[in-house]
């Protein structure tokens, strides 16, 4: 419910303390996505002063996601049950309790440690935020305005990191890990004034016990078993073990969630296809851009010799474009529709990757990067912000938060499991040998790069099935509604199952 303190005004303007509050939940997207992108590239440097191999340094990165992307379905129900306010609060406490951590230790384990508590107490502020916004902004042109610039904060985040990354870790590497810090706190200090109080939900079917420690289990087990395939072979007894045991588990939470008077996840609401497809083209959104931003790196630095800095901004266009667009996006949903922002959104992407492979040796950035760039800025704009709008819109506040965790669990995955594959795409086809030409690891990309393109083109498939036409509606109007989750509707999929 939105709280009369913080209501827009008659006239629809925003109050003073409503903006406050977007502002709190903005930096706390801002900071999860900064905190991503700065660490990949002060990982040299941390290795060194630590003395940590490869595989160590790894771990750096994939305990982050495994805490995020593990916990983000009991985050989202948990902000649900126990007050969105409160969870969010004390998750971005943690935020920066351990951030200061991380920039501190002296021990590689401990930084490991350090960095999965950031991904867990990531995976209880993101939903958390998610919701506060989509239960104080009114369904509509406010909501949508908002969501608009809330998601490219976090695109702003990520391309912001890479560039003080680049600045930072010329100084220290540490203060990658400190910087997150005293913006967590600010934003702490500032949402305990100005975040509405939220009421919890007051359900008779208690706690989802057993769906929690399933659904847990089985992302946790399910990022786990994706960032270690690529070290351990997709084809090892192993991963194919840990995949079954994720079949398993996942099987059981359906089984469970089918049952449970109060589910960690309402399975009835993916039987809406607007529902379906905002959260599969995350995963493919996601998944593209990701691996495209890690092979774009790697060409960047290890074959054109570029510095961090430079390489950050060659990314920057992409960013700025995205940042720029923050306050027009909503106003554009609004006109157009999800539907088609999202057709079009992606069709933007497929066209930056596709002309991305031209890339040779001695490339003019304006002629073959710098399009590329300002493409996939340009479809990250419209797509992401439009995912989101679709995933919440329609939706009963009292289930914000859990689909909320769905939307974010899916950004996740998706991220973890395609950026994998690409790996092992990319892996399979090096050349042998200790010393091989530039023009040979070139060519073992350039497979990477296909799969991002087919990955991105699969997404732009499932969202033109949201252009046809519904019977008895023209398909000319603007399409955000998802299906909506009454008390009735639960009522009728618990008779049926």
């Amino acid at each position: 419910m939105t709280s009369p303190l913080i209501s827009p005004t008659s006239e629809g303007r925003w109050t003073p303390r409503l903006w406050g509050t977007l502002l709190v939940l903005c930096a706390a997207m801002f900071l999860d996505a900064l905190d991503v992108s700065m660490v990949g590239v002060a990982l040299p440097s941390i290795g060194a002063d630590l003395g940590l191999s490869t595989s160590a340094l790894q771990w750096i990165v994939s305990g982050y996601i495994l805490g995020y992307g593990g916990l983000l379905l009991l985050g989202g129900r948990a902000a649900d049950l126990l007050g969105r306010r409160q969870v969010f609060l004390v998750a971005l406490g943690v935020f920066a309790f351990a951030s200061l951590l991380g920039g501190l230790v002296d021990s590689g384990p401990l930084l490991i440690a350090s960095r999965f508590v950031k991904g867990l107490s990531a995976a209880f502020t993101a939903p958390a935020g998610l919701s506060i916004i989509t239960t104080t902004f009114p369904e509509g042109p406010l909501r949508n305005r908002a969501l608009a610039i809330y998601t490219t904060c976090g695109a702003t985040g990520y391309s912001m990191g890479l560039v003080f990354s680049g600045l930072l870790t010329e100084a220290s590497w540490r203060l990658t890990m400190l910087l997150p810090a005293p913006v967590a706190l600010i934003a702490l200090f500032a949402g305990m004034k100005l975040l509405p109080r939220t009421e919890r939900e007051r359900g008779k079917g208690g706690y989802d016990v057993p769906g929690a420690v399933l659904g847990t289990a089985s992302m946790l087990l399910l990022v786990f078993t994706v960032v270690e395939a690529p070290e351990v072979g997709w084809g090892s007894v192993r991963t194919v073990l840990s995949f079954a045991t994720v079949a398993v588990l996942l099987a059981a939470f359906v089984a469970v969630e089918r049952r449970s008077p109060s589910p960690l996840v309402r399975l009835g609401v993916l039987r809406s296809g607007p529902q379906v497809r905002a959260q599969l083209g995350a995963l493919t959104f996601v998944g593209s851009y990701i691996g495209f931003q890690f092979l774009v790196t790697l060409y960047m630095q290890q074959l054109l010799g570029w510095s961090a800095l430079h390489t950050a901004l060659a990314f920057l266009p992409a960013g700025a474009l995205v940042a720029l667009s923050a306050t027009k996006v909503g106003a554009v949903i609004d006109r157009f529709g999800t539907a088609r922002l999202m057709v079009l959104g992606f069709a933007l992407m497929v066209t930056g990757y596709v002309l991305f492979l031209r890339i040779d040796l001695d490339p003019v950035y304006a002629a073959v990067i710098l399009p590329t760039m300002l493409l996939v800025g340009s479809g990250f704009a419209l797509t992401f912000p439009s995912l989101n709008v679709q995933a919440t819109n329609g939706v009963d506040e009292h289930e914000q938060g859990m689909v909320s965790g769905l939307l974010n669990t899916s950004v996740q995955v998706g991220g973890a499991i395609f950026l994998a594959v690409v790996t092992a795409v990319v892996t399979a086809n090096s050349p042998e040998g200790g010393n091989p030409s530039p023009q040979a690891v070139l060519d073992s990309y350039r497979p990477g790069l296909v799969v991002v393109t087919l990955v991105a083109f699969a997404g732009l498939l499932i969202t033109l099935t949201g252009l046809r036409p519904r019977r008895g509606r023209p398909s000319s109007g603007p399409s955000v509604v998802v299906a909506k989750s009454t008390a009735q509707e639960a009522e009728r999929v618990a008779v049926r199952d």
